[in-house]
């Protein structure tokens, strides 16, 4: 382990955590690695916002865009990926994301949950269609109720993903983290952070941030993903604004409708971001990080640890 310790940084998409990274990076020797489950993949460099060309001459970055768009990718792989950066590293590890699962796995340990078999992962997409996340939730209250009180109950997702570990295995995915591996990081092995932005300081950043991507070429962007093979069930396929855009270019949606759609579902994304991190990491540092005085703050603090 280094003589610093490693830095991790998670934040609500469009909150800012990007640029505190890099500039942290600079002034620390820092390397940033991704801890987003969305960046991780090569087909979205706008709609993600991965770090563009001059961030990365900026500084040095790390499990960006490195897999394939039509490749399954775990949290436990991104465990693999990201040890050997935490192992004797020349440069200060930076993690940054806005999945916090990565997180809590890192710190708290990973079930050795065993695979979803196909048949039971079809059955959860047919409910998940058919009743979303209210009928998850109200066969989690029934069959595991220590899981659902874990969970955010307006994640469908992550509900599924619930009910199908019960399904497979018939132990409350719950009971399966209770007995999660040792952490690749302790929390007394590195300094942790959430950054806080106000709601509609943040609202307005989605807005923008989405017309720029427009304007940088995220309609072509999703116009090749539809060349190399539209999924929407692949893991690949849940970038932001994507499905939206698809429907697009199938004639399904005007551009306006489109854009207000997408937009509506990244303020979604973000205020189910916030409440996992309140939920989860509330034991994290919480840094308030919307005035141009409290970014300074942050910054100071955090590179002073």
């Amino acid at each position: 382990m280094p003589e610093k310790k490693p830095i991790l940084l998670a934040g609500a998409t469009a909150s800012g955590k990007s640029a505190l990274a890099l500039e942290l990076a600079d002034r620390l020797d820092g390397v940033i690695i991704n801890a987003d489950a969305l960046q991780v993949y090569d087909c979205w460099q706008l709609l993600s916002a991965r770090p563009d060309a001059a961030d990365l001459a900026t500084a040095p970055h790390a499990l960006y865009g490195h897999v394939a768009h039509d490749v399954p990718y775990s949290v436990g792989a991104w465990l693999r990926d990201v040890a050997p950066f935490l192992q004797e590293p020349a440069q200060r590890p930076i993690i940054v994301g806005g999945t916090g699962l990565y997180f809590s796995a890192l710190t708290d340990g990973l079930a050795d949950i065993p695979p979803v078999p196909d048949d039971v992962r079809r059955r959860g997409n047919d409910l998940r269609e058919t009743l979303g996340a209210a009928g998850f939730v109200e066969i989690l209250q029934k069959s595991d109720p220590g899981s659902l009180a874990r969970l955010d109950a307006n994640n469908p997702m992550r509900l599924q993903r619930a009910w199908e570990v019960l399904a497979a295995t018939g132990k409350g995915l719950a009971a399966w983290q209770a007995d999660a591996s040792p952490p690749l990081l302790p929390i007394t092995a590195c300094n942790t952070y959430v950054i806080n932005v106000e709601t509609s300081v943040l609202d307005a950043r989605i807005s923008r941030r989405f017309d720029q991507m427009l304007a940088q070429g995220a309609m072509e962007e999703v116009r090749a993903a539809v060349v190399r093979g539209w999924n929407p069930a692949l893991p690949s396929s849940r970038a932001i604004g994507a499905a939206e855009l698809v429907e697009v270019l199938e004639g399904k949606r005007d551009l306006p409708a489109a854009v207000s759609a997408a937009k509506l579902a990244s303020r979604q994304y973000a205020k189910r971001q916030r409440s996992w991190f309140r939920n989860r990491l509330g034991h994290w540092p919480q840094l308030a990080y919307t005035t141009g005085a409290e970014r300074k703050a942050a910054l100071e603090m955090i590179a002073a640890q």
